[in-house]
């Protein structure tokens, strides 16, 4: 983060001294409605607008906000182009598509940024405060303004360059879109022993790993695995073929993934001393 901080330090910081513009926020969707929430609750002069009207409010702001699927950035920013000037930053909220999608835009003098909360938003009103965002910008004035309209947002930006944002988006979806995946193969496998509420059983037990991975990294793993107890995958392995076969091959690449994590060079896991945990 050394050089955009350096950027962000030549320059007065529009964040702490209320200097940001006005920001057009098209998007009335779940993204859009949460940051319209977090501009108001953080002071911005702000406005939250649907495609219909996005040209109109683009032409009273500075910024825009792109808020819409990775499929319509560009037409959005066909529809908003015509606002530049007097708008003169125009940003979008995807973790995987690139700045270039901004291009028309940016061919009539407009800066490309980037804003992406790294936070699950199920619905409008999910609360952005204190979660990390990836921040972009063609330009180090661009990645400035991206900066400070994070920071107002509440949030704690970092540094993403634009050539690696499906490995980032990528590793974002691992640890949340395929986590909600991997917790429903393992209540519908639960529900297969005639257990009821297994999501609600489950749920601590997620949540406390989480935590611990949190904390600990790498040395909360626990399990058979990590004790190097291959019986009890064998085990596994053969319950999970007579109750749910489909749940075979996700186990299997799970387990041999675990075992690398397992070898790694410093992992503790079930190996460090301290008290006995069943999982």
């Amino acid at each position: 983060m050394g050089e955009l901080e350096r950027e962000t330090a030549d320059s007065p910081d529009p964040a702490s001294s209320h200097e940001l513009p006005a920001v057009a926020i098209i998007g009335p969707g779940r993204i859009g409605r949460s940051l319209a929430r977090a501009a108001a609750d953080g002071g911005l002069d702000a406005s939250l607008s649907g495609r219909r009207d996005a040209l109109a409010a683009c032409e009273d702001a500075e910024i825009a906000l792109l808020c819409v699927p990775d499929t319509s950035i560009r037409e959005a920013c066909e529809t908003i182009s015509a606002a530049v000037p007097p708008l003169r930053y125009v940003g979008h909220t995807s973790g995987a598509t690139g700045l270039g999608a901004l291009r028309p835009a940016t061919g009539r003098g407009a800066h490309a940024f980037s804003l992406h909360p790294l936070q699950t938003v199920p619905d409008g009103s999910s609360a952005l405060a204190g979660a990390p965002c990836a921040v972009s910008g063609v330009e180090s004035d661009a990645r400035r303004v991206a900066t400070a309209l994070a920071l107002r947002l509440g949030m704690r930006p970092f540094p993403l360059a634009d050539e690696h944002r499906a490995a980032y988006h990528a590793a974002a979806s691992i640890a949340s879109n395929y986590l909600v995946a991997l917790e429903s193969a393992a209540t519908e496998l639960l529900e297969t022993t005639g257990v009821e509420d297994a999501r609600e059983l489950l749920a601590p037990l997620v949540l406390r790993t989480a935590a611990n991975w949190a904390e600990r990294g790498d040395d909360a793993l626990t399990g058979p695995i990590a004790r190097g107890d291959e019986e009890t995958v064998q085990r596994h392995l053969d319950a999970i073929a007579e109750a749910a076969p489909e749940l075979l091959e996700l186990y299997r690449v799970l387990a041999e993934h675990t075992r690398s994590i397992a070898a790694r060079p410093g992992v503790q896991g079930d190996r460090a001393p301290g008290p006995e945990v069943a999982a």
